[in-house]
């Protein structure tokens, strides 16, 4: 059989889902047909232009301005504008015969079974046999969708459901039909995690399938919870946030993003469809719910919902959070409690919750109820959703950004004591749970050789989790395979030679720990291994320099020792370049400052596509200092070529630095200069990340990774470039943009990317430039007013501007 392979797809369906998938199918190279309806009146605008429903901007209006929409939306659906040229716009009369050449055709109209069915008896007149035809439905059974339409339609035919948005969830639930052939649903599966860069998880065509079973269940509890304990949305949205490793939205709040009217909806079809249900009666909507849907209080689509946005007298904007007891909104209160304050110190969200469900107050009592609710719930499931229970697992981490997933959470807090939560409740654990026990299975997961292994219920046996082994589980293998440890790294073995540098400080910042670790990884790989990778996964990359060592030194002008400290930092940028072993970082998330000057300094760079990077360091009044003004002027020295303006590309990556810019995805850090088209490469599975850089490493090595040699040739402009830098700070500073300390750190990095006052364009090298560079930093850092932008970003994490 001929491998399947996908170049087009047609998406039917323009709203936010359809328009969102169209463009996460733009981002990953696809061609995209995205098909609606034809309006069947005119609006005001085409009338004053005298179109009539026959022209073709008419009856492409829904489509084009659905995608228009979507595009403008924040966060970007799209990783690149480029990217949306890749999207072709059409509708379902003039255009339908289209999806005869397309290699997948998904269905992604208004959630009404009759509609589906109507667009599917269409689309078979054209479709291409063997051709892939799924539906993005979150929860009308796969099985009434596809009746009546011929075998070879059945066998392609399963659902693909998405969660909203579609570029940022990894989940992709794939439900199959009756007849949907085995190897449709490997192929999705496969192509799902490597190419969409997906959690692939198949489901039963059960009600809500996996992660809108468990996810409505757990916030339909949390409504009837938050009532029982006379607790407040403030409390609950504290309690079940970022100190259990949920997205910081936490409860109410991401009710209001998603839309209440949404969320009841898919919890009525639940209660409708699950009658068995043994929690049945948590399905049933609270007083307090009823009376928001019929004040349409949804959330932020209406404008108010648990939370609302007013601007007070004095024109500021004040967020009011709604009192259950009274329906009235008030202003919001802070929510405070002591078990909370005893995991402050605890960093892993993993080593948390054995604290939390002990609490001697009400966040300790709740955790135990939420959890023994959630425990019970969970493992009645299986069989009924999912024969696995990782599945429930992925599920919940990929579509509700929950950084662990309710049987892994139970095993955190032991399974005997998850049992006597649960009999505290009233409530029963299924069989299947006491009998794992009673063979001697203490846990739902076991690590063996650096694998997950899952309890396999019919097997009663502990069973490899499918589909890891193009993954590299740091979690797995770091105690097995460590190297080298200090505070702040873990150097491990990555096998085959690499090394991997694991950043384990908070929030991943690079002080003197990190620089020492990255050093001994050089030194170590150096000596014994061939190659070396600094990556983690952690939530972000890195969010830079440690700010506060900083900030310490200059208050107590020890510059001394701080120029030593960025001495250092610059010394171990260097030393990734400059070794005997390639270097290849690894980039997700924030990628800031000096995270970002670390990954210009590697040979290569694999960068997640999510990777938010930019050398941001005028936020806090300074000029990048751990080489990455050097690297700009570098970088634009490499690019000047016969015929250009070299000041108009010495100013692009000037203005990258003096504007704090961040891409808001890997393949714009392309833009910014701080990627290289050519060298550096990404990918869209984050999961896969460090096997990825690791093969490159080796593949570097094995061709035959000989130490550089360094640079004495780059090209500064001297006077000619400090003196349009002068003008231009000057004229910004008059006009009022920028502020007078602006002006004088901007002044500072023009002096270092032109090279200083050279009479003439000069070749330097690297090492003058960085002394320039260390030079500026140390002279910004005695500046009273850098200390203040220091130590609000310290207490606010957001820059200011004096």
């Amino acid at each position: 059989m001929s491998k399947r392979r996908i170049n087009k797809i047609a998406i039917i369906g323009s709203g936010i889902m359809g328009s969102g998938i169209a463009c996460h199918f733009a981002n990953i190279g696809v061609e995209v047909l995205l098909l609606d309806i034809v309006p069947r009146a005119l609006n005001d605008k085409e009338k004053a232009k005298g179109l009539t429903l026959e022209d073709k901007e008419v009856r492409n209006r829904l489509v084009n301005d659905a995608l228009a929409t979507a595009l403008k939306s924040k966060p970007s659906p799209i990783y690149h504008e480029k990217f949306a040229s890749r999207i072709t716009t059409g509708n379902l009369e003039d255009d339908i015969a289209k999806v005869a050449h397309v290699d997948w055709i998904m269905e992604v109209v208004v959630e009404k079974l009759d509609i589906k069915k109507q667009v599917f008896e269409k689309l078979e007149k054209h479709r291409t046999p063997g051709t892939l035809i799924t539906s993005n439905t979150s929860g009308i059974p796969i099985k009434f969708m596809s009746e009546g339409r011929t075998d070879d339609f059945q066998k392609h035919f399963c659902g693909t459901h998405f969660f909203n948005p579609a570029r940022y969830l990894k989940l992709f639930e794939i439900i199959p039909g009756p007849k949907t052939d085995a190897s449709v649903l490997e192929f999705l599966n496969g192509y799902g995690e490597q190419f969409l860069g997906k959690t692939s998880v198949v489901a039963k065509d059960t009600p809500a399938f996996i992660g809108n079973r468990i996810g409505i269940f757990s916030i339909m509890s949390l409504f009837h919870t938050v009532k029982d304990m006379g607790l407040t949305i403030e409390d609950v949205d504290k309690l079940t946030g970022p100190v259990i490793g949920r997205p910081k939205s936490a409860t109410f709040r991401t009710v209001d993003v998603v839309g209440l009217d949404t969320l009841v909806h898919v919890a009525n079809g639940i209660a409708e469809n699950c009658k068995n249900d043994e929690r049945l009666e948590l399905f049933k909507l609270p007083d307090f719910i009823n009376t928001m849907m019929e004040n349409k209080w949804y959330g932020s689509k209406t404008g108010q919902g648990f939370y609302k946005k007013v601007k007070g007298d004095d024109g500021k904007s004040e967020i009011l959070s709604l009192d259950l007891d009274s329906m009235e909104y008030r202003a919001s209160k802070k929510a405070k409690f002591a078990t909370l304050e005893l995991t402050k110190s605890v960093d892993k969200v993993i080593d948390r919750f054995e604290i939390l469900v002990s609490g001697k107050d009400k966040a300790g009592e709740f955790y135990r109820k939420t959890f023994a609710a959630l425990f019970a719930y969970v493992s009645h499931r299986v069989p009924e959703i999912s024969d696995e229970l990782y599945k429930i697992d992925d599920a919940m981490k990929a579509g509700f950004g929950w950084e662990h997933g309710p049987f892994q959470i139970w095993d955190a807090i032991g399974v005997e004591k998850g049992i006597e939560l649960i009999k505290a409740e009233n409530l029963q654990a299924p069989d299947w749970v006491n009998e794992m026990l009673s063979a001697g299975n203490n846990s739902f997961y076991t690590i063996k050789e650096g694998a997950t292994y899952f309890y396999d219920i019919p097997s009663k046996s502990q069973e490899k989790v499918p589909g890891q082994d193009a993954f590299i589980i740091l979690d797995n293998i770091r105690k097995s395979n460590q190297v080298f440890k200090n505070a702040d790294v873990v150097i491990e073995d990555l096998g085959d030679g690499i090394l991997n540098c694991e950043f384990q400080s908070k929030m991943n910042t690079i002080g003197g720990d990190v620089l020492a670790g990255l050093n001994k990884a050089v030194d170590i790989a150096e000596k014994n291994f061939e190659g070396l990778v600094i990556g983690n996964q952690g939530a972000n990359f890195s969010v830079g320099a440690n700010i506060g060592m900083i900030f310490m030194m200059a208050v107590e002008q020890e510059y001394d020792e701080l120029n030593g400290a960025i001495k250092y930092f610059q010394d171990t940028m260097m030393r990734m370049r400059y070794s005997a072993i390639p270097t290849v970082s690894a980039p997700h998330g924030m990628s800031l400052g000096g995270a970002c000057e670390l990954s210009m300094h590697a040979d290569k760079v694999v960068a997640a596509a999510e990777t938010y990077m930019g050398l941001v360091e005028f936020g806090v009044g300074v000029i990048p200092g751990g080489g990455g003004s050097k690297e700009m002027a570098l970088r634009a020295s490499d690019t000047f070529r016969k015929g250009d303006v070299q000041l108009n590309v010495l100013q692009e990556y000037f203005l990258t630095i003096g504007m704090a810019k961040v891409s808001t995805s890997a393949y714009e850090a392309f833009d910014l200069g701080v990627l290289e088209k050519g060298k550096d490469i990404v990918v869209v599975n984050k999961d896969r990340q460090i096997a990825t850089a690791k093969a490159h490493a080796k593949l570097m090595a094995e061709a035959g990774y000989t130490k550089p040699v360094k640079r004495n040739d780059v090209k500064v402009l001297g006077k000619q470039a400090l003196g349009m830098f002068l003008v231009g700070t000057d004229s910004m500073e008059a006009a009022h943009y920028i502020s007078e300390h602006d002006q004088k750190i901007a002044n500072k990095l023009a002096y270092v990317m032109a090279g200083g006052d050279l009479s003439e364009p000069t070749l330097v090298s690297e090492q003058y430039l960085l002394d320039l560079e260390r030079e500026a930093f140390l002279s910004l850092c005695t500046e009273r007013k850098t200390l203040e932008r220091i130590q609000h970003m310290l207490k606010t994490g957001k820059p200011l501007r004096n």
